[in-house]
């Protein structure tokens, strides 16, 4: 049920008119989702194939945090909450390789390896998220916030410190050509290869300033691997 109406507030989304139209190029049209699992590795690669030249594109910076942009190439998935470190929760588990220049959420990664740890948001980097619906957004998505002194919220250690379902695992992602790629160890999804997935691409951005909106909502789908995210690809061996 939660995936159907997902889909729908998705597939409303797309016929929006762009938040950005010079973020809705062929780099975000999706041609291909797939993701593999090598088990001599133990580990999935996933992948999204785009027409342009994945990753390519990175948001204008806002040179603020409020209402800073961020772009995504998203899994949506049918793991559950717990299988990526979160307490047992509502909503759609997604694994989101985003760019956003503005800020930077991998506290603990240095992506360009220039020894400084906070200047990186604008690499392309992976998160752990919890989507949910939200009508408040064009995008009709946001990613689940709690409040901060609910002792029932668990995440993984290696989350930002927002106040919301977001984790940032640190895999190595990788742009070329038409492809962007992530490596994921097994074992950091409860070694499960029998899930369902989707591609989607979109458009997002802060909020800290609103009490009526989001923290991080999706106020823009560019593309949808399905046609109309049923989750029906399966993990190839």
């Amino acid at each position: 049920m939660k995936t159907i109406i997902i889909s729908t507030v998705l597939l409303i989304a797309i016929s929006c008119s762009a938040q950005e139209k010079s973020y809705n190029n062929d780099n975000f049209v999706i041609q291909k989702a797939a993701i593999t699992h090598h088990a001599d590795l133990g580990v999935t690669v996933w992948q999204i194939e785009v027409k342009g030249r994945a990753g390519k594109t990175t948001p204008i910076p806002k040179g603020q945090l409020d209402g800073a942009p961020v772009l995504g190439y998203v899994f949506p998935t049918s793991l559950a909450t717990t299988d990526v470190g979160f307490n047992k929760t509502e909503g759609i588990v997604a694994l989101a390789l985003t760019s956003h220049p503005d800020f930077d959420d991998t506290p603990l990664w240095d992506e360009n390896n220039d020894t400084n740890y906070a200047n990186d948001g604008i690499v392309w980097h992976p998160h752990w998220v919890i989507l949910v619906e939200d009508k408040r957004v064009k995008g009709g998505l946001s990613v689940k916030q709690f409040k901060k002194a609910d002792k029932t919220v668990v995440l993984p250690p290696t989350n930002p410190g927002m106040p919301m379902y977001m984790d940032s695992p640190g895999y190595p992602v990788l742009t070329m050509s038409n492809t962007i790629k992530v490596v994921v160890p097994d074992y950091r999804i409860n070694h499960k290869t029998d899930f369902s997935y989707d591609g989607v691409t979109a458009f997002l951005k802060v909020n800290t300033s609103n009490s009526e909106l989001p923290m991080l909502g999706v106020y823009e789908v560019f593309s949808v691997a399905s046609g109309d995210l049923s989750l029906p690809y399966t993990i190839k061996k």
